[in-house]
C-alpha cells in the first residue's frame, strides 16, 4: 500500500494533490533557470553564425596629405601644389570559404549548446526522480518505525498488567518501557530523513501545499537494451555534446588551414588640392606576406588539427566509460530485484512467521518478553532492510532509466532482460 505523504504543512482540510514522479519532473523543468540559460546560449550563437557570415565593413579613410608646416605657405590647404584633402574606402575582400567556416563556428557552437541542454534535461528529471524515491522510501520506512512504537506500546500495556497479576516480573516492565523509548528515538531519526527528503525535492519542484507522493513508478522497466548498449550510449547526451565540440574542433582546423590564403584589401581615394590645381584618384591593394608561415599559419594549423584529435579521443574514452558504467548498474539493478524477490518470498514472511510463533509462545508462556521483542525487532529490521534494498534499486532504475531526457524514445527492457 503506498503512502500519500503530504509535503510543507499541508492543510489537513484541504484534498491532498497528488504528486507523481512524471508531474514532479515536470515542475522541475518547468521552474529551472538552467534551460532558459542553454536557449540564451543557443541564440547568442545563432545570431554570431549569421554576423560572423558578413563580409567585414568598409573603412572610411579621410586625410590630408604634403600640407606645408613652413614658410609663407604653412597650414594653407590650397596654396600648394601638393597639397590634398583626401576622402576615400577600404574594403577587406574575405573570401566566400573563409566567411563560411566562421559562421560554422557558430553555428556548431549553438549546436553543442542545444546537446547541453539535453545534458542538463536529463540531469534535472534524473535529480527530480532520485529526491522524489528518496522521499518515497523514507516516507515508508517511517511508517513502518511508526507502527513499531503503536505494537510497542501495546507490548507495555500488556507487560504492565501481567506485571499487576502477579504473572511476570518488573523486568519485564523496564524492558518493554525500553523498546517504546528506543522505537520513539528511531522514529524521531526516520522523521528527521523525510524532512531532508522533503527540503531535496522542494529545490527541484518548489514547495507544493497539500501535495502527497503518487504511485510508484513501474522501476522493473528501464529504456535501455544490453543488446545494443554501445549503439544506444553513442547518442547519450553527454557524448552528444562532445560529437559537436569534435565538430568545433574540425571547423577551427579547417578555417586555420584556409588563414593559410591571406586576404586582399582593396582602396579608392578621392583627392581634391587648390583650385588652380587637377584633383586626383589613388588606387591602392594590400596583401599580408606571410613572410615565416612554417611558424605562424602552419603551426596555426597543426594546432587545431591536435585539438580535433583531442575532441576524438575524449569522445571514445567517454564512450567506453559510460558503457562500463552503465553496464554495471545494470547488473547491480538486475541483482537488486532479484534479491528483493527473495525477499518477498522467503525472508519477509519467516519473519513474520517467527514474531507469529513467538508471540503465541509467550502467550502460552512458554517464551520471555525479551524473545518477543527481539523478534518484533528483528521482523522490522527485515522491512527496513527490504525498502532499504527497494529503494536502492530503484535509485539505479531512476539512473539507467534517465539516461536520456523523457522525451527520446529508446528501447525498453523487459524483466526477464530481453528487448520489447
Amino acid at each position: 500500500m503506498l503512502l500519500a505523504l503530504q509535503i510543507f504543512a499541508p492543510n489537513a482540510k484541504a484534498e491532498p494533490v497528488s504528486l507523481s514522479l512524471a508531474e514532479a519532473q515536470h515542475r522541475a523543468l518547468a521552474r529551472s533557470r538552467q534551460l532558459p540559460s542553454k536557449d540564451a546560449a543557443i541564440a547568442a550563437a545563432r545570431d554570431m553564425a549569421i554576423a560572423a557570415g558578413q563580409r567585414p565593413d568598409p573603412v572610411l579613410k579621410a586625410g590630408v596629405d604634403s600640407l606645408p608646416i613652413t614658410g609663407p605657405a604653412r597650414f594653407n590647404i590650397g596654396s600648394d601644389f601638393m597639397t590634398m584633402r583626401r576622402i576615400g574606402l577600404m574594403q577587406e575582400l574575405t573570401r566566400s570559404d573563409k566567411l563560411r567556416l566562421r559562421a560554422a563556428q557558430y553555428e556548431r557552437a549553438a549546436d553543442k549548446a542545444s546537446a547541453d541542454k539535453r545534458v542538463a534535461t536529463a540531469q534535472i528529471e534524473r535529480d527530480t526522480a532520485l529526491a522524489w524515491l528518496d522521499l518515497y522510501y523514507a516516507s515508508r520506512m517511517a511508517e513502518l518505525v511508526h507502527d513499531q512504537i503503536g505494537l510497542s506500546e501495546l507490548d507495555l500495556q500488556a507487560a504492565e498488567a501481567a506485571y499487576r497479576g502477579g504473572k511476570r516480573s518488573q523486568a519485564d516492565v523496564f524492558e518493554a518501557r525500553s523498546a517504546v523509548a528506543l522505537a520513539q528515538d528511531r522514529a524521531s531519526d526516520y522523521d528527521r530523513r523525510v524532512s531532508t527528503a522533503q527540503t531535496v525535492l522542494a529545490r527541484w519542484t518548489g514547495p507544493v501545499a497539500g501535495a502527497a507522493l503518487g504511485d510508484l513508478p513501474d522501476v522493473d522497466h528501464v529504456r535501455l537494451d544490453p543488446a545494443t548498449l554501445d549503439t544506444m550510449l553513442a547518442h547519450h547526451p553527454d557524448i552528444a555534446v562532445l560529437d559537436r565540440q569534435q565538430d568545433i574542433a574540425r571547423t577551427e582546423a579547417q578555417l586555420a588551414r584556409a588563414n593559410r590564403t591571406p586576404d586582399w584589401t582593396v582602396e579608392v581615394a578621392l583627392q581634391h588640392r587648390g583650385p588652380a590645381f587637377s584633383d586626383m584618384v589613388s588606387v591602392g591593394l594590400s596583401v599580408p606576406l606571410q613572410w615565416d608561415r612554417k611558424n605562424r599559419q602552419d603551426r596555426e594549423l597543426a594546432a587545431k588539427l591536435a585539438l580535433a584529435d583531442q575532441a576524438r579521443d575524449d569522445r571514445e574514452e567517454m564512450l567506453r566509460a559510460h558503457v562500463a558504467e552503465t553496464r554495471v548498474m545494470l547488473d547491480e539493478w538486475q541483482n537488486g530485484r532479484e534479491r528483493l524477490l527473495r525477499y518477498r518470498r522467503e525472508l519477509l514472511p519467516l519473519a513474520g512467521d517467527r514474531s507469529t510463533a513467538t508471540l503465541a509462545a509467550y502467550r502460552g508462556a512458554k517464551a520471555t518478553l525479551g524473545e518477543v521483542l527481539a523478534a518484533r525487532r528483528n521482523q522490522l529490521e527485515v522491512h527496513l532492510q527490504a525498502l532499504q534494498l527497494e529503494a536502492s534499486t530503484a535509485r539505479l532504475w531512476a539512473q539507467l532509466n534517465f539516461l536520456y531526457p523523457s522525451s527520446q524514445q529508446t528501447v525498453q527492457m523487459n524483466p526477464e532482460g530481453g528487448a520489447q
